[in-house]
């Protein structure tokens, strides 16, 4: 079999991701490659009924599965209009009745991060501090314990310094999972959009209080707190933004 029929046969077989880097090895496969039945092939794959077409009129089978084989996150996001100097959280943990956490958290706090965490934290959340992606962290100092044997709730509150309004976050979150693997005890609430933007789903905040290795069965020795928007909200921008869209009053 010659080789490029040999290559045809090969190509035919392969996902989308595999095809599209055999279009990097050389002139050769990438023309091969560029065939539009391989694409209408994939294509097939992710939705049949766009091959019932007669034609593709505006764009050939190729073009149609790079535009839409994946969501496209390169939107720019205009400057936000909070900035975390204005900001201030205001976070508190019960354990039952007893009030365990209590603290005012300012905005550059909550940004900055944790820069120095204690020794005594298992890899697994140290290589988690140190990953690259946005975080909203602090450091908890001294350290708290928390009771695993009574229910342990959490409510956060975020005001801005320049208009004195407030927007509730959390509100009394249950720490219902405890993931002792990474070493995280884990609450969310859906946080309070204003309507002017109904059209937003729901929007879950995530509170998760990071705790140290060893400690025993009845309680765990807490070190920082994270909050995050994972739903919607991965870098600094994008959190501003979506604290802009809060139910302040």
């Amino acid at each position: 079999m010659p080789n490029d029929e040999i290559l045809k046969t090969v190509f035919a077989l392969l996902d989308g991701i595999d095809l599209a880097s055999c279009m990097a090895v050389s002139k050769q496969w990438r023309d091969m490659a560029k065939d539009d039945y391989f694409w209408k092939c994939q294509c097939a794959k992710r939705w049949p009924s766009i091959c019932k077409r007669p034609n593709l009129s505006t764009m050939s089978y190729y073009k149609l599965y790079q535009s839409f084989y994946k969501r496209q996150n390169h939107q720019i996001l205009h400057p936000p209009r909070l900035c975390f100097d204005t900001l201030e959280f205001y976070i508190d943990i019960w354990a039952g009745d007893k009030l365990i956490y209590s603290d005012v958290v300012h905005g550059p706090v909550f940004d900055a991060g944790i820069k120095l965490p204690p020794h005594r934290i298992s890899s697994v959340l140290g290589y988690h501090l140190q990953a690259t992606e946005y975080k909203m962290m602090l450091a908890v100092e001294p350290t708290f314990k928390l009771p695993l044997s009574q229910p342990v709730s959490v409510s956060v509150l975020v005001g801005r310094k320049d208009t004195n309004k407030l927007a509730r976050i959390i509100h009394n979150a249950m720490f219902d999972y405890i993931d002792r693997s990474s070493y995280r005890a884990m609450a969310f609430d859906v946080i309070d959009i204003s309507p002017m933007y109904r059209f937003l789903p729901n929007i879950r905040g995530w509170i998760s209080l990071l705790f140290m290795e060893g400690g025993d069965e009845c309680e765990i020795d807490v070190f920082g707190i994270q909050m995050d928007f994972n739903d919607v909200a991965n870098s600094k921008d994008e959190v501003l933004w979506l604290l802009d869209m809060l139910d302040w009053k």
